[in-house]
């Protein structure tokens, strides 16, 4: 578990140095933001593994951000904040949270905390790697290896780009469903569809054409 990313998101520098100091004594690896919009750039550039979220940052709720947080990754948020309130923790938690904690805090229950959701994160995927994958598919001369993504049409290979394979899983795991450019973008980019980005699941088509 250790060399995890770990992403701190609180404009306290004291608080932000104490966490980071905790985290790299389990080993992990920290990352720090002081901002909303530092958290956002770090999280496009690193992908951390983790997020711990401060609810007040200088010009961002840490709600509104974890909702745009959640348009990127999936990857645990663990809210801290100095509001105890339970209605607090139900709109944090509401926004995308997977957690909270109140401040001050205990570190040793702060790793633990941080430590749980890692190991589950990490079984969840494991879980959905084994469910979606290590299956191959036949339909009407079509051959669907899940585990080495390799398409067949009639026995000969076709070569498809990796969005490609994901837009073509998603339908053979949902046969009968009929799916909009939104609802597959959201499914295969795994971000909430705005305007225009649903046009990007027409990209590699016209590429090809060309």
């Amino acid at each position: 578990m250790p060399g995890e990313k770990i992403l701190i998101v609180d404009d306290e520098k004291a608080i932000n140095d104490l966490i980071r100091s905790y985290i790299i004594k389990e080993g992990f690896l920290p990352l720090s933001a002081y901002t909303g919009k530092d958290a956002l750039a770090i999280i496009e550039d690193e992908q951390p593994d983790l997020i711990i979220l401060d609810i007040m940052l200088p010009d961002i709720e840490g709600t509104d951000l974890s909702l745009q947080i959640r348009r990127k990754t999936n990857v645990p948020i663990l809210f801290l904040s100095c509001k105890s309130e339970e209605i607090d923790k139900i709109i944090a938690l509401s926004a995308g949270g997977d957690d909270y904690m109140t401040k001050p805090f205990f570190p040793g229950e702060l790793i633990a905390r941080i430590k749980a959701h890692l190991r589950r994160q990490q079984s969840s995927n494991i879980l959905k790697q084994t469910e979606e994958d290590n299956q191959i598919f036949e339909i009407s001369g079509l051959t669907v290896n899940m585990l080495t993504r390799e398409v067949f049409v009639n026995e000969e290979l076709v070569n498809l780009t990796a969005k490609e394979f994901d837009i073509l899983k998603l339908f053979i795991k949902s046969p009968k469903r009929i799916f909009s450019t939104d609802q597959i973008y959201e499914h295969v980019w795994k971000m909430n569809s705005l305007e225009g980005d649903s046009r990007t699941v027409m990209r590699p088509l016209k590429n090809d054409v060309n």
